[in-house]
C-alpha cells in the first residue's frame, strides 16, 4: 500500500508527458493531413496537365479550384486575381496616378463625361462633351474600356498627348496632359441644402475617409452647418479601422463602437471611441438603404445603440464578417473571413447565408412596410434575437440595421428603368449641349440656384427625348411614362445640372425629390430630442 502511494507523483507525471505528447503528435497529424491535401490537389493538376485530351490553362484551374474551395464557406471569403487586386488596392488607398477624367464609350468614341476636379485634365482646359479621337498620335476609335483604363493610366509625372474633337466650336485640340495622383474622393458630395442643414454622401470606408470627412464638416460648419444628414446609401463598406474613426466623430466618452469575436484569440477587438470633437453633439440623420453593408452598419449600428441620431431608409444589406486580405506570390489575393462583428449592444449584423444563391437577392428584393419604428415594432414578431439600445429601446440582430423611420425609395417602371439602363438621359443631354450648350450656359453661368428655380424642359424637348428613345430602341409606353413622368424628368435635369455644375448640380437636383432625403430632413426636432442633445 505504501509503495503504492509513493508511486502515484510518476503516475501524474506519465499522464502530463502522455497528453503533452499526444497534443504535440495531433498537431503533426493535422498538419501532416493538411500536407497531404495539398499534395492531393498537385497530383490532380499533374495529371491534368500532362493527360487531358486538350491543352489546360494551369492557372485557369487553380483559381477555379481555389473558388471551389471557398464556395463552401460564407459568400464574403473570396479570391481576387492579381489585376483585380491593384484596382481594389487603388480604391482602398482612395487614389490612383493618370489624367483624371470621367469618361463613357459612345458610338465607339471616348466622351468625357467630367474631368475630375483639381485633376490634370481640368487644369488644361478639358471639358464636358470632349471627345478623345487619339492617344499619343493613335487612333483610339473602338477602343474598350479596360484598353482605355490601360493607356490613360499612368506614373506621376509621365506625360500623355490626346487629340480632342469638341463639338461646341467644331475643332479639333491637342492638350498635353502630365499625369498626377487622382483621388478617388469618399465623400462624393458636401452642400447645404438649406441654412442650417448640411448633407454629405459617403461612398465608401478607405483610407482617406476621416481625413476627408473631417474637411468636409469643417467646410459646412463655416457656411453655417447647426445639424446634418450623413447619407450612407450604397456604401458597400471598406476598411473597419476608418468605420471605427468615423464613428469615433459623432460618439463621446470611450463608448464602445464596435467588437470582434474570432475563433483565433488574437482577432477578438474592442474598438472605442477615444477623441473628442466638435461634432459629437451635432443633430444627426443617418440615411441607408439595401446596398449599406459591412463598415455602413457598423456606424449605423452604433449610432442607433447609443441613441446618437436617427435611422432612415431601407433596411441595410446585413453584412457583419470581418475580412482580412492575404495577398499571393503572383500579386493576386484571398479575403478570408476572420471574424463577426457585433455592435455596441451586442447585436450580431450578419444575416443568414445558407442558400448563397439568393444571398444577394433577398437582399434587394426585401419588402418593407413604410413606418415610423423608433420602437421597432416592425421587427417585433421575428425570431431575430432582441436587445436594448443606451436608452432602453428594443432593436434586433442577425439581419442588417432596420431603421428607426422605415421610408421606401419607391419602384419605378420597367421605361424607366430601360431609360437608366441604356444610358438615354446621358446620350439626350450629351446631344442637346452639344447643340445649345453655349446658349444653356451663358443664361445660367455659374448661377446653380437660379438654374433649379428656373429650368424646365420644354414640351418639344420631352416629345424630342421621347422620340430620341425610341431611335435607342427604348419602345415608348405611354401609361408608364405618365406614372414616373416626374421621376423621369428629373433626371434627365439632374443630367444636364451635372454637365454645368459638375456634383454639386446632379444632387442638388435629385434631392429635391428623394422621398428619403425629404423625410431625413423633416425629423431634425426628433433628432434633437435623442439623449445628450435636447435643448
Amino acid at each position: 500500500m505504501i509503495k503504492y502511494f509513493k508511486n502515484i507523483p510518476l503516475l501524474i507525471l506519465a499522464v502530463i508527458i502522455g497528453v503533452y505528447l499526444g497534443l504535440k503528435l495531433s498537431k503533426y497529424i493535422s498538419i501532416d493531413q493538411s500536407q497531404a491535401e495539398a499534395n492531393k490537389l498537385s497530383q490532380i493538376l499533374d495529371y491534368t496537365e500532362k493527360y487531358y485530351v486538350d491543352t489546360v490553362n494551369s492557372k485557369k484551374l487553380v483559381e477555379n479550384a481555389i473558388k471551389g474551395m471557398f464556395s463552401s464557406l460564407d459568400p464574403h471569403t473570396t479570391y481576387i486575381d492579381a489585376e483585380e487586386q491593384k484596382l481594389s488596392e487603388a480604391e482602398f488607398r482612395g487614389n490612383f496616378e493618370g489624367i483624371g477624367v470621367e469618361f463613357q464609350i459612345i458610338h465607339d468614341t471616348i466622351t468625357v463625361v467630367s474631368p475630375i476636379t483639381g485633376g490634370p485634365s481640368e487644369s488644361v482646359g478639358i471639358i464636358s462633351g470632349d471627345r478623345i479621337i487619339k492617344i499619343d498620335g493613335k487612333n483610339c476609335i473602338g477602343w474598350n474600356n479596360e484598353k482605355i483604363i490601360k493607356t490613360l493610366r499612368g506614373s506621376k509625372g509621365t506625360k500623355v498627348l490626346l487629340s480632342i474633337y469638341r463639338p461646341s466650336n467644331k475643332k479639333n485640340i491637342d492638350f498635353t496632359v502630365t499625369r498626377d495622383k487622382i483621388n478617388l474622393n469618399s465623400v462624393d458630395i458636401s452642400i447645404m441644402t438649406n441654412n442650417e442643414t448640411g448633407y454629405i454622401y459617403l461612398t465608401r470606408f478607405s483610407e482617406t475617409s476621416k481625413d476627408e470627412l473631417i474637411d468636409a464638416l469643417g467646410k459646412l460648419q463655416k457656411q453655417g452647418m447647426k445639424q446634418l444628414i450623413l447619407d450612407l446609401r450604397n456604401n458597400p463598406g471598406g476598411l473597419l479601422n476608418q468605420a471605427v474613426f468615423i464613428s469615433d466623430l459623432f460618439i463621446d466618452n470611450n463608448k464602445m463602437i464596435v467588437y470582434t469575436k474570432s475563433r483565433v484569440p488574437s482577432f477578438n477587438e474592442e474598438f472605442r471611441a477615444e477623441k473628442s470633437y466638435p461634432f459629437e453633439k451635432i443633430p444627426l440623420v443617418v440615411l441607408v438603404n439595401s446596398g449599406s453593408a459591412s463598415a455602413s452598419e457598423i456606424f449605423a449600428g452604433a449610432i442607433q445603440d447609443w441613441d446618437r441620431g436617427l435611422i432612415v431608409g431601407e433596411t441595410t444589406f446585413g453584412k457583419g464578417l470581418v475580412q482580412r486580405p492575404f495577398e499571393l506570390s503572383d500579386g493576386s489575393a484571398v479575403r478570408i473571413t476572420i471574424a463577426r462583428y457585433f455592435t455596441p449592444s451586442g447585436r450580431q449584423i450578419q444575416r443568414k447565408y445558407t442558400d448563397k444563391e439568393k444571398y444577394y437577392l433577398q437582399a434587394l428584393t426585401r419588402e418593407e412596410k413604410e413606418q415610423d419604428n423608433l420602437n421597432h415594432q416592425a421587427e417585433k414578431d421575428s425570431l431575430k434575437p432582441k436587445f436594448k439600445t443606451n436608452a432602453g429601446r428594443i432593436v434586433y440582430g442577425g439581419g442588417g440595421i432596420t431603421p428607426d423611420y422605415i421610408i421606401n425609395a419607391g419602384r419605378i417602371t420597367n421605361y424607366s428603368i430601360e431609360l437608366r439602363k441604356n444610358n438615354v438621359y446621358y446620350l439626350f443631354i450629351r446631344k442637346l449641349m452639344d447643340k445649345n450648350g453655349f446658349d444653356i450656359k451663358n443664361k445660367y453661368g455659374n448661377d446653380l440656384k437660379k438654374f433649379i428655380n428656373e429650368f424646365n424642359f420644354s414640351e418639344s424637348q420631352i416629345n424630342d427625348f421621347i422620340k430620341f428613345a425610341e431611335q435607342q430602341k427604348i419602345k415608348f409606353n405611354n401609361k408608364e411614362f405618365s406614372q414616373d413622368k416626374d421621376y423621369i424628368l428629373t433626371v434627365l435635369k439632374a443630367f444636364l445640372a451635372r454637365d454645368l455644375f459638375n456634383r454639386e448640380g446632379w444632387y442638388s437636383t435629385m434631392l429635391k425629390r428623394d422621398v428619403q432625403f425629404q423625410k431625413a430632413n423633416s425629423l431634425f426636432e426628433e433628432a434633437k430630442k435623442m439623449k445628450g442633445l435636447k435643448n
